[in-house]
């Protein structure tokens, strides 16, 4: 297997050691769209030990301008994004665990679906998830990583509890609806979630 990641164990910031310790680690996605999708492929070619995919949505077909683990069949099949992002990844890398579960991630379930995570990777569009993430992931002391991409621009944060500022320190209270950009009111072309999420799995 080591064959299999040459490449990336040649790069200073990773080596042997990093590579085993990517082998051993659990990410969990929350979101499996644009974003999501990007850092799952990513982080499946690059070796993660486990991972566990969150998605309740289903695929349409406009989703496959950005969305790069879908098809058509997948539509034609109607398949939940996280039962299709598996199926795929499966295929990718036999030697991940991976695991897609569609389910609505709230204040009832969040603290099971991310535990004993090594980090929780942010592959949503809104704002009261993300609150929960950075709840959970204070509470349960989980790194997390928030990316937001639209129109053509996006942003990055990593979150270390205790360490780093939390996303509640930036963002004090959920935004009134019409008072941000959405995809839907502006748009957004595939390159700027390539861009993002890409820099969420580095």
């Amino acid at each position: 297997m080591t064959d299999r990641y040459s490449r990336q164990i040649l790069f200073p910031g990773i080596g042997e050691k990093g590579q085993e310790k990517l082998g051993n680690s659990f990410a969990v996605i929350v979101g499996c769209g644009a974003l999501g999708t990007i850092i799952a492929t990513s982080l499946v070619r690059a070796g993660v030990g486990k991972m566990r995919i969150i998605d309740r949505d289903f695929i349409e077909y406009h989703n496959l301008q950005r969305q790069v683990l879908f098809d058509e069949d997948d539509i034609r099949n109607e398949l939940p994004k996280a039962i299709a992002a598996e199926r795929h990844l499966r295929k990718v890398n036999s030697t991940v665990e991976i695991e897609g579960i569609v389910a609505d991630v709230n204040f009832t379930n969040i603290e099971r679906l991310v535990a004993g995570a090594d980090i929780i990777l942010d592959g949503l569009d809104n704002f009261e998830t993300r609150f929960l993430i950075n709840d959970v992931s204070l509470k349960q002391n989980i790194p997390w990583v928030y990316g937001g991409a639209i129109a053509s621009s996006g942003m990055v944060k990593v979150i270390i509890p205790h360490v780093t500022a939390c996303f509640r320190c930036l963002i004090d209270e959920v935004p009134l609806p019409g008072s941000v950009q959405t995809c839907d009111t502006d748009g957004v072309i595939s390159p700027a979630p390539f861009i993002i999420g890409s820099l969420q799995a580095a």
